[in-house]
């Protein structure tokens, strides 16, 4: 499966974005759908994750309360929508997709990946 992520760009301490993953499989609800995110210097970790249907999410402590991950399968994308986005949100963000729920908070168990996409935090 292709995944294409968008939607990243600038904002200031406080404010929100929203990135969106567009799958090019038409079984899209095949695939659970996970972001991750890598700041400089970092390694990529985890963010969220869904599950294939059912609704069914999981959170970085980190960023619980701030950020909701979701998808429709009909349009074949997910998207993450980050609010109280803080500086040490900054980082690329990155969706995924894997078939099994086992691991899905594990970078090393996804085999699809999208390019990234840029979210700075300005203070």
């Amino acid at each position: 499966v292709q995944l294409q992520a968008s939607g990243g760009g600038l904002v200031q301490a406080g404010g929100s974005l929203r990135l969106s993953c567009a799958a090019s499989e038409p079984t899209f609800s095949n695939y659970n759908m996970g972001w991750f995110r890598q700041a400089p210097g970092k390694e990529r970790e985890f963010v969220a994750v869904i599950r294939r249907v059912g609704g069914i999410t999981d959170y970085a402590d980190s960023v619980k309360g701030r950020f909701t991950i979701s998808r429709d399968n009909a349009k074949n994308t997910a998207y993450l929508q980050m609010n109280s986005l803080k500086p040490e949100d900054t980082a690329v963000y990155y969706c995924a997709a894997r078939a099994s729920w086992s691991r899905v908070t594990t970078v090393g168990e996804y085999g699809y990946w999208g390019q990234g996409t840029l979210v700075t935090v300005s203070s």
